[in-house]
């Protein structure tokens, strides 16, 4: 898995989207995600400066596969502030430390009284799913869970 991931997100293998897409769609029939409408998929963004070294966001590639799937809405409406060192080279409390502060949600949007599912590729500490909730909640988000391909 994890060399399948790491050919989609650093090589821009993106024949491989609909194989991870498929994983996503698996974790987003478990029953414990769908005991609660989802209004909609939120992916966990990059920095604008990360998005144009690696040309995409992966999170957001695999959310718009797994809505064209499913019908479930994607919604692009977290920011990411704050140009973050990789999270690879961290433990989980650096990495908390990293990404404190580092995500708003876009300025024109309401989540308020919704129930969103946060949409990444790998959870490895959970630091970067826990502020990206954080921050939707914080909005007024009635509840936020979350999927990935793979945990690392």
């Amino acid at each position: 898995m994890r060399e399948l991931v790491h050919r989609f997100k650093y090589n821009g293998h993106s024949y491989l989207r609909p194989l991870l897409a498929e994983f996503l769609s698996e974790a987003a029939n478990d029953d414990r995600l769908q005991a609660i409408p989802i209004d909609a998929f939120v992916p966990v963004p990059l920095h604008p400066t990360r998005r144009r070294e690696r040309g995409f966001n992966q999170a957001e590639a695999l959310a718009q596969a797994l809505s064209r799937k499913i019908r479930i809405p994607v919604w692009n409406i977290l920011v990411r502030r704050v140009y973050t060192n990789t999270q690879t080279r961290f433990d989980r409390i650096d990495r908390m430390q990293n990404l404190r502060n580092a995500f708003s949600l876009s300025e024109d949007k309401s989540v308020r009284g919704k129930n969103l599912v946060l949409v990444d590729d790998v959870l490895t500490t959970g630091a970067t799913l826990h502020n990206c909730a954080r921050t939707l909640l914080a909005n007024g988000a009635e509840s936020v869970r979350a999927i990935t391909v793979a945990r690392g």
